[in-house]
């Protein structure tokens, strides 16, 4: 077992036989003041004599405080226990999500080493090439365009994760005009298209959809979506990006051909910095920013970011927004 599980587990056990004591100990409580209370009712019963003129009041009189001790003490006792476990679950709980917070951050910084050093040593490999030899026009082309794509992902990375932050801490001021969604979603397509013209791509983009929002925001929410596609599609397989209307909203569909999303995984996809399998084995790329990042920028447009299955497979990322 690795020193952190092994420390995790310790800790758990070491707060949950804490929390047994206390509980044990107001239980004990309980029955030490119960027992007190029985004992010091018997001793006022036992100073009474029937041939008292007020028997009878006196008799109901010590019953009825005793009764009401019992009650006094039974009530308290489980606002006690429930403030207690009330407590104990949500610091439970906070660790329990801090914890799983810290593996996503540290997941995180393996996942972003190995985005960064993967794009850096294929543009640096690239550049030595093309200085050290004299290459044909095809190949020197060749050579910039991987380049080129290995700095557009360095680009994309970087642009998440500072507009990932700015949005978390508010310093990103959000721009509110009326935008030509489906000029967007064609140039962002073109784009892709171009940078990537072994892929097969299908786009059926309705014109003239007008949107209020963030250009910025809006285009890293088309090539994110267009992005995570691309990571899970086989080569050979049929990315779609389609833009309709229905009814009073505007639909933005990316639909893919990769393994599909089980159905577990699919609120925990938009997660931040939540990847799917095992950081070390993943063969995927990617830092779980992209999925995050547009869901909060669906969110900060009042839209709703969804996943469905692709039939016969895939995944269908559908983007809802108001008109």
């Amino acid at each position: 077992m690795p020193l952190k599980k092994k420390r995790l587990a310790i800790a758990t056990t070491v707060y949950w036989v804490l929390l047994a004591y206390i509980i044990s100990g107001l239980g004990w409580w309980f029955i030490a003041l119960q027992q007190m209370n029985r004992q010091m009712a018997r001793y006022k019963l036992q100073q009474l004599t029937l041939d008292m003129p007020d028997y009878e009041n006196r008799l109901t009189t010590i019953l009825t405080e005793e009764n009401n001790k019992t009650a006094g003490y039974i009530g308290e006792g489980s606002t006690f226990l429930l403030l207690i476990l009330v407590g104990a679950i949500y610091v439970y709980r906070e660790v329990r999500r801090q914890i799983r917070l810290q593996q996503q951050q540290q997941n995180f910084m393996m996942a972003v080493t190995h985005e960064l050093k993967t794009p850096i040593a294929v543009t640096k490999l690239n550049l030595e090439t093309l200085q050290k030899h004299r290459l044909d026009e095809t190949r020197q082309q060749k050579l910039i365009q991987s380049a080129l794509q290995e700095t557009n992902r360095l680009d994309t990375l970087a642009n998440n994760i500072l507009v990932a932050s700015q949005l978390e801490g508010g310093g990103y001021l959000q721009t509110k005009e009326k935008i030509d969604f489906s000029q967007l979603v064609s140039r962002q397509v073109s784009e892709y298209e171009h940078r990537f013209p072994e892929r097969r791509w299908a786009a059926a983009i309705r014109p003239e959809s007008i949107v209020t929002g963030d250009t910025l925001l809006l285009q890293m929410l088309v090539s994110n979506l267009v992005e995570n596609a691309l990571k899970y599609s086989p080569k050979e397989g049929l990315i779609t990006i389609d833009v309709t209307k229905k009814g009073s909203h505007l639909l933005l569909s990316v639909k893919d051909e990769g393994p599909g999303i089980p159905d577990e995984e699919k609120k925990k996809i938009f997660d931040k910095f939540y990847r799917t399998g095992q950081e070390k084995t993943r063969q995927t790329k990617g830092t779980g920013l992209g999925l995050y990042l547009c869901r909060k920028i669906a969110a900060d447009h009042k839209a709703q970011l969804k996943v469905s299955d692709n039939s016969p497979v895939g995944s269908i990322f559908t983007v809802t927004f108001p008109i």
